[in-house]
């Protein structure tokens, strides 16, 4: 996190430096030991009762809508003045270590001052980038028909083909009458003979910020280059907000009347949810290899992937679009070995390269 480089620095060299690092010590030790203490079997459920007890949706009552534009569809330039009234600036000055909810902290009684002259610092910058155009926003986005299948996959009919989602069972262990969800739930299984359907989008709001950031640095201005960055971050979030809003009303159509200020949208009060692979509904970082393949990510928008699947410009977002009313966030925090396995074969993946990708959520 770059935004806290100054103050651990700051602390690093000051006379009680030798304090700061016992107390980073001791934080870790008791994350290794909450860490450790969650991590057994017995706060799971094997993979087959999870997926007896999964999110049931009654089928018969639901009509899934077809989206207007099926297949792939991009957006070459957006104007990035369009995107600044769906900007959520409580992140921002969180990545600033300004703790607090916009609006209200800029009345806090100790950071409102300082919030106040970083949010007008924002505002220039943002003048000059939409002024002088500095940054450029790019998407791609794609429906497609889909079924779910093999209890946890969701089959994709696109143009070149069909293409197997491969997702994750929640396994933590619950009271008895909530259930164990996973992305496969929203999707309506090939056994109903209902035609359902799945979005895809990748965007950026990154092309054009390395030459603005090398020439601050040049300039030793190191804090409008982070303020340069940390708003391109909330341009690609407000990006995604942007088109999500009109895949909904417009692109998809399957809600046309919504009607929702900033607020309704940031409460995620909408119908739908977009999660993105490697975060928590779906935590493999690979299911981003398809998603590009589904869309032609690179050629279409010039977003490129590192080995370790991060995504280039850093002001990109990717991920799935969900339309069912019962949709929702979720996270998958610990999977068993069972499931590991499962999967495996599912992805036709070795369980040694699974193990060191799900290391995070794995239970030893």
């Amino acid at each position: 996190d770059a935004s806290k480089s100054v103050s651990v620095v700051s602390r690093l060299l000051g006379q009680n430096h030798g304090v700061y690092g016992a107390s980073v010590k001791k934080e870790y030790a008791d994350l290794r030991k909450r860490r450790n203490a969650q991590n057994t079997s017995k706060n799971c459920v094997d993979l087959k009762y999870a997926r007896r007890h999964k999110l049931k949706i009654n089928w018969e009552e639901y009509q899934p809508v077809r989206p207007e534009q099926m297949g792939v569809n991009a957006l070459e330039d957006v104007n990035i003045e369009k995107l600044i009234p769906y900007i959520d600036w409580t992140p921002f000055f969180l990545s600033w270590q300004l703790k607090g909810k916009h609006p209200k902290i800029f009345d806090h009684p100790s950071l409102g001052g300082e919030a106040r002259k970083l949010f007008a610092d924002a505002q220039k910058l943002l003048e000059r980038i939409v002024g002088e155009k500095w940054l450029t926003a790019r998407a791609v986005y794609g429906f497609f028909e889909a079924e779910a299948v093999n209890d946890d996959d969701i089959r994709v009919r696109t143009q070149n083909g069909e293409v197997v989602l491969n997702n994750l069972r929640q396994q933590i262990r619950k009271a008895e009458n909530l259930p164990y969800r996973s992305l496969t739930d929203f999707i309506a299984p090939s056994e109903t003979g209902i035609q359902d359907y799945i979005g895809a989008f990748a965007l950026t709001t990154g092309h054009g910020i390395e030459k603005r950031v090398a020439y601050f640095k040049q300039k030793h201005d190191d804090y409008s280059a982070l303020l340069l960055q940390s708003l391109a971050d909330r341009l690609a979030e407000a990006f995604a907000e942007y088109l999500h809003k009109n895949v909904r009303t417009t692109y998809w159509r399957y809600d046309p009347d919504e009607a929702l200020d900033n607020e309704g949208l940031i409460a995620e009060q909408y119908q739908g949810i977009r999660p993105a692979p490697g975060y928590p509904a779906c935590p493999d970082h690979t299911e981003k290899l398809k998603l590009f393949e589904m869309l032609d990510v690179t050629s279409r928008t010039g977003i490129t992937m590192t080995e370790s699947f991060a995504m280039y410009p850093a002001a990109s977002i990717c991920g799935w679009y969900f339309s069912h009313p019962e949709s929702k966030y979720f996270g998958i925090n610990t999977i068993s070995r069972d499931q590991l396995i499962d999967y495996a074969q599912r992805k036709n993946t070795p369980i040694s390269v699974l193990e060191k990708l799900l290391n995070h959520i794995l239970i030893t």
